[in-house]
């Protein structure tokens, strides 16, 4: 394969729940033995890129917290770009750091922009309505991710992606998604390497979001058989990737 950098995700791909994926560790290491430069891409918004790093760290993974790229941090750049300074957080967890540790106002009451994460038991009726005001009013929607679901360790867990989709319904508005699969997000992740799309192979568990998206910049998708793989959804998707491995661990077998 004509490969020349990676980009890698994280949940599903590196480990699935609590568990690392059989020789993912190995596999990191010889990619940086053979010189091919990497960086991990996550949509995962239940956790702030510091704390990403350290649940990694626990996991047994030595990555660095610059060398991953996460959708909060893209909206933060996004947001800061626009002008924007206050929006309406709809998360779980600690990802609400990320916002807070750029500048950016979490306010309740009037937000430029209403930023949906995975928020797990937080999409609640009221939540999610307090959303949907500030929507009417005239705030602008922003997905991190717009993912149907994922892989937790108990099965298959909503993402954020149906609860998007209800607020674009009630509010007649369309979310901009600024995770995986947005271009922009990936070259976020390339521009750090010096890298470009055509020598690039984007490594990941979900077919549409990482393959195809991939693909649809021009990079090389390969599709790991970890986490939320599943046969009958490859099938059904229309996407044929550039490459079907069974983990990780088998990358540089093909290389």
């Amino acid at each position: 394969m004509d490969i020349a950098a990676f980009l890698i995700d994280i949940d599903g791909v590196l480990h699935v729940g609590d568990r690392p994926v059989n020789g993912a560790r190995e596999s990191l290491r010889a990619l940086e033995e053979r010189g091919y430069p990497y960086r991990f891409v996550s949509n995962t918004t239940r956790r702030s890129r510091r704390s990403l790093a350290e649940r990694l760290q626990g996991l047994g993974f030595s990555i660095p917290e610059n060398a991953i790229v996460t959708a909060p941090l893209a909206a933060v750049a996004l947001m800061k770009e626009r002008g924007w300074t206050r929006c309406f957080l709809l998360s779980t967890g600690d990802v609400h750091r990320d916002f807070e540790e750029a500048g950016i106002t979490l306010s309740e009451d009037e937000a430029d922009v209403v930023v949906v994460a995975d928020a797990g038991e937080h999409f609640t009726y009221e939540r999610m309505n307090a959303a949907f005001r500030l929507l009417a009013e005239g705030a602008a929607l922003m997905a991190l991710e717009k993912d149907r679901c994922w892989m937790g360790s108990g099965g298959l867990m909503l993402s954020a992606g149906p609860f998007v989709a209800a607020l674009e319904y009630a509010a007649g508005t369309r979310a901009e998604v600024v995770g995986k699969p947005s271009r922009e997000f990936f070259a976020l992740a390339l521009e750090q390497m010096d890298a470009d799309f055509e020598t690039t192979a984007m490594i990941g568990d979900d077919v549409a979001t990482d393959i195809g998206g991939a693909q649809a910049c021009g990079m090389q998708g390969i599709l790991a058989k970890t986490g939320k793989y599943r046969e009958d959804a490859v099938r059904n998707s229309g996407i044929v990737p550039d490459l079907v491995i069974d983990s990780i661990a088998d990358i540089t077998d093909h290389l």
